[in-house]
């Protein structure tokens, strides 16, 4: 089902073989396709439903955690739930529920914004994210995919992926190492170059190579046969996240990450 633009014609959901259902997965689509999240009355005026239908959908989503307030209250935006129901999985364990509990309360330790990415089509998706407490924080969104290279959950994964695969990697049609800041490492040797520095050290540094003034510190996590499944980061602005407490952060990480890694390979 497409949604349509309110300007043009409106989706005909009468027709469908469900109308309430198709009208609810017209308001998940909505949303999916506003991340910055949309109001009921954008949404009626966009979706063509009435107010007071579009309010009981809304409300049976949030009840069934689809759905949630923005946090400025105006308007809704999607949860990660369907993340968690459509993967990944680890030999049949949800890696965001076993993540959960080590990832908050290493949130509520470090204060910063942490993050669980898997890698994605040659992207790190963000699965799971629990937001700083600072009043100037950095944070993503679920669902957001960012380039490998210039972040550091994705240089936890392209270091610790083998010969072949990475091979393949940099090889991908159209895969060009885009210049993102003055940082970014754009030529294939100085990122072959950090990839060593990561597999020595252990964990990664993005040292404001995605967004300049930002940096951010990350550990992969391996599955019981030592695959990379994915990755945890923390990030934030050089003021708080820099030379000085990096090292500790990491340390902070891979306790979290160990703690995931036990429940995945037990």
């Amino acid at each position: 089902m497409k949604i349509k633009d309110h300007e043009s014609e409106k989706e005909n959901f009468d027709a469908m073989p469900s109308p309430t259902g198709a009208k609810m997965l017209g308001v998940i689509e909505c949303l999916a396709a506003h991340p910055e999240g949309r109001s009921a009355p954008e949404m009626v005026k966009e979706l063509g439903l009435t107010t007071n239908l579009t309010y009981r959908l809304l409300k049976t989503l949030a009840e069934r955690d689809w759905i949630q307030k923005r946090e400025d209250g105006n308007g809704f935006v999607l949860t990660n739930k369907i993340l968690n129901l459509a993967g990944p999985t680890v030999e049949e364990q949800s890696l965001s529920l076993i993540a959960n509990t080590p990832l908050r309360r290493l949130r509520d330790e470090i204060k910063e914004t942490v993050q669980l990415l898997i890698p994605v089509e040659g992207k790190m998706c963000v699965l799971e994210q629990f937001r700083g407490v600072h009043a100037l924080q950095v944070s993503g969104r679920i669902g957001m995919r960012v380039p490998m290279y210039s972040c550091a959950p994705g240089k936890a994964v392209l270091a610790a992926w083998g010969e072949e695969t990475l091979k393949d990697w940099f090889l991908t049609k159209g895969r060009a190492l885009k210049s993102y800041t003055p940082q970014t490492l754009s030529r294939k040797t100085d990122l072959k170059n950090d990839l060593e520095k990561i597999r020595v050290l252990g964990y990664a540094l993005d040292l404001g190579e995605g967004i300049e003034g930002i940096n951010c510190v990350a550990v992969v996590i391996r599955d019981r046969f030592q695959q990379p499944v994915g990755a945890i980061t923390t990030m934030g602005p050089v003021s708080r996240v820099n030379e000085e407490n990096m090292e500790a952060l990491a340390f902070r990480l891979t306790e979290a990450r160990d703690e995931i890694e036990a429940k995945l390979q037990g």
